[in-house]
């Protein structure tokens, strides 16, 4: 697949799920609001309801004390002394009204038959009946101003009682809970009253000081003086979770939105990996290829020289052909070139045996000081061709270690051959393999004076088939398994290599391994 397709890809689905998001937490958003306003006039509207009920009922208690006054001291008239006396009361002087303007309306016309001479027998019966409206309305006025001072009176004494003695707090809660629930919203509560300098009066149990953002507040009695008012606060411990009750219905829908943007994410993760696994296959032939054709084409060499018919008759007519210095070095090359054709061989399937967790490695206790001081002088030779120069450091007096003899010795050549692989050019080459205790641990080090890593590529470079990009010039010959290779052998020793390097100062690669007490 392209890269310009990949990236179409992603791009519409990532656009596509940061839209989707985008209008799911908008709308998740525009519902909490909602809900929280609808909360909040849910709240103020029932704690005005409760406020009005208190005040009612302290009204009711006023005017029955009075009307109950009023009924002891005329006697005559029965007054009921309950809740619904001032209704009744108020209904009772509406009919007295309108028989009133009934009464004068007979009036008028009881006038105009006088005026005209004219008598009548219902005049008599009219004159007695005005008589009695009469009475009952002057008693009527005095009630009603009756009951007017002596109502002031008593809320003016009201006003002075203490607010305990004004308010039943559990009738108060009563209150709360029937206006909430009126309004849809049964949960639980807490309570209390200050007075007008924020003082607290009285206050329900588990009542906490909270945020006064999260407080709702209705004053009591708003008729009384400002300086004697009292306000009735509320909170609700529970208040977020009903707000968020109402959005369980969208849970769903992010739920699924989250499975698909981990599945997207999964898959995304899969196609790059594909991808990056096929580049790294593409260049692992590309290499394999051109490593491989050094030995084949060696071999290839030296047996078209064998079969060639004036080479052989050349060398037989000297007399001993065994024993010609040409004969020994196509031999040579050929058993060097197969050994080393081996060795690539060897190294792949070693890689895949211990990917695949089945390398059986044969440890023993070994002298690392005699390994490496063994391992560099064989590979003496070859730095010297390099023109360049090994020095050897054995610091390292706890010395034996428990390895595998080939594989460890496979990992000093591997870091030995990197080291004259990635020399300078401009410098003469110097290689130091030295060894050191630190702690209860030796460590085994090869520094050279070479080309360096970057610091980007040095967190890669133990990965499998990764190799420094060089462009398409394959100057230096290689797999990409020769440091994963030496990672991996490390670490199934209990070991453990890291790197230090900078560019054109060369790199230096520590093993670090527990030595036998």
């Amino acid at each position: 697949m392209r890269k310009s397709t990949i990236g179409l890809l992603v791009g519409i689905m990532v656009f596509a799920f940061v839209g989707l998001l985008f209008l799911q937490v908008n709308y998740i958003r525009e519902i909490v609001t909602t809900q929280n306003q609808q909360f909040e006039d849910a709240v103020k509207r029932s704690l005005y309801e409760v406020s009005h009920a208190l005040e009612m009922d302290e009204a009711n208690r006023i005017i029955d004390g009075q009307l109950l006054s009023i009924a002891n001291r005329k006697g005559g008239i029965n007054i009921p002394s309950n809740e619904n006396s001032l209704q009744q009361f108020s209904l009772r002087s509406a009919d007295r009204l309108t028989s009133k303007r009934n009464i004068n309306v007979g009036e008028e016309i009881t006038i105009q038959i006088l005026e005209t001479g004219k008598s009548s027998i219902n005049s008599q019966s009219q004159f007695i009946q005005e008589s009695t409206f009469e009475r009952y309305n002057n008693i009527e006025n005095i009630i009603n101003e009756t009951l007017k001072e002596r109502a002031i009176k008593e809320r003016m004494k009201e006003d002075e009682r203490p607010i305990e003695e004004r308010l039943d707090y559990r009738k108060l809660r009563t209150y709360i809970e029937t206006q909430l629930a009126n309004n849809n919203l049964a949960l639980p509560f807490r309570f209390s009253i200050i007075d007008y300098n924020r003082r607290m009066i009285y206050k329900s149990p588990a009542f906490e000081a909270v945020n006064p953002k999260k407080v709702f507040y209705q004053i009591l009695f708003p008729n009384d003086q400002s300086s004697k008012l009292y306000t009735l606060q509320v909170v609700f411990p529970t208040k977020q979770q009903f707000v968020i009750s109402s959005i369980n219905f969208i849970v769903p829908s992010v739920i699924f939105s989250v499975i698909l943007l981990i599945v997207f994410t999964v898959t995304l993760y899969i196609i790059l990996k594909q991808k990056h696994l096929s580049e790294i296959r593409k260049d692992f032939v590309s290499n394999m290829t051109h490593e491989l054709k050094t030995p084949v084409s060696g071999i290839s060499i030296a047996g078209q020289m064998l079969g060639d018919e004036n080479f052989i008759s050349s060398l037989e007519k000297s007399g001993s052909l065994s024993k010609s210095a040409s004969f020994n070095k196509i031999t040579r090359t050929i058993t060097d070139e197969t050994k080393r054709l081996q060795f690539l061989i060897d190294k792949v399937l070693q890689m895949s045996l211990i990917e695949d967790g089945r390398s059986l490695l044969k440890i023993k206790s070994l002298d690392a000081n005699e390994l490496l001081h063994k391992v560099t002088h064989i590979f003496e030779i070859q730095v010297e061709k390099s023109e360049g120069v090994l020095e050897l450091e054995l610091e390292a007096t706890e010395s034996t270690v428990y390895v595998d003899e080939m594989h460890f010795t496979n990992v000093l050549f591997n870091l030995l051959e990197n080291a004259v692989k990635y020399r300078r050019s401009d410098v003469p080459l110097r290689i130091v393999a030295r060894t050191e205790n630190v702690n209860d641990r030796i460590l085994i080090s090869i520094r050279d004076n070479g080309t360096g890593i970057k610091k980007d590529n040095l967190k890669k470079i133990f990965e499998r088939f990764y190799r420094v990009s060089t462009g398409n010039i394959h100057n230096v010959k290689g797999f990409g398994l020769g440091l994963a290779y030496v990672k991996k052998i490390v670490e199934e020793l209990n070991g453990f290599i890291k790197v230090e390097s900078e560019v054109n100062n060369g790199a230096n690669f520590i093993i670090s391994l527990p030595f036998v007490q």
